[in-house]
């Protein structure tokens, strides 16, 4: 067995223990420190962590507000688009449903406007059955018997005018025919007649005075008037030149000069 006498022992004993309770002392302090220390950069790791997180949930929450915002906006341009487009198919299905309606009128107009037609027909022709054509009828007869009753007076116009220049145009004939026969008559009388003198002559022309003052006059008496043509008051001398006239055409007939008998 050791025995320590002088407390040697127990001294260095008590000396090591206050240098490891001293060690042990500086061990809390630092440990202490150190765990300030690390609690310190705990809670500034944790407020960083928390200012990144309250960061990212800000972030978070804007963008989802963002787009929350966007797809609000989205789905009101796709209900607004759905609302046109709605609208737009409504006011085409209304639009074919009228051109639809309206097809249908024109049918049924059509339809209305062919029994019209099919009826003023049946009308038209009963009305030429019992009025128009049995009208129709007598006035075609009334035109025919008038074109021909005026045919037939512009047939006997045309003849009675025919008939007239011709028995006017052979009256003509026979009556120059028989003057210049008769004039030649006279003429051969008259040359005859020379041998006898002038008085003779003069005798034979006032026998034959009338005579060819008839014929010369024959033709006119189917003259309703005659019209002699000159200034006023010259009727006279009208007449004058006229009878100034008769010896030169004695002279052409029969050959005998009035002025010189």
């Amino acid at each position: 067995d050791v025995y320590d006498k002088v407390d040697y022992l127990s001294s260095l004993g008590k000396t090591q223990i206050a240098a490891v309770q001293r060690d042990a002392d500086i061990g809390v302090a630092e440990a202490e420190r150190d765990a300030g220390i690390r609690e310190a950069e705990c809670k500034k790791e944790m407020l960083d962590v928390k200012f990144m997180a309250d960061t990212k949930i800000a972030d978070s929450r804007r963008a989802f507000e963002l787009q929350k915002a966007a797809f609000t906006e989205e789905v009101n341009i796709k209900t607004a688009e759905a609302q046109l487009a709605y609208e737009l198919q409504s006011a085409r299905e209304q639009q074919k449903i009228r051109q639809e309606e309206i097809e249908i009128e024109v049918v049924q107009r059509k339809k209305q406007i062919d029994v019209e037609e099919k009826e003023v027909i049946r009308m038209e022709k009963e009305l030429m059955a019992t009025v128009k054509q049995p009208a129709e009828a007598e006035a075609y007869r009334i035109q025919q018997i008038a074109e021909g009753e005026k045919l037939k007076q512009i047939l006997l116009a045309q003849a009675e005018a025919e008939k007239i220049r011709k028995i006017g145009e052979a009256e003509a004939f026979v009556i120059e025919a028989v003057g210049m026969a008769e004039a030649e008559g006279l003429k051969l009388k008259a040359e005859a007649l020379q041998k006898y003198g002038e008085a003779a002559r003069l005798a034979l022309v006032l026998d034959a005075l009338p005579e060819i003052a008839a014929k010369v006059s024959a033709p006119l008496s189917k003259v309703d008037e005659i019209v002699i043509l000159s200034g006023e008051n010259n009727t006279t001398s009208e007449v004058n030149r006229l009878l100034a006239e008769i010896p030169a055409s004695v002279r052409a007939i029969t050959g005998v000069d009035l002025t010189k008998v």
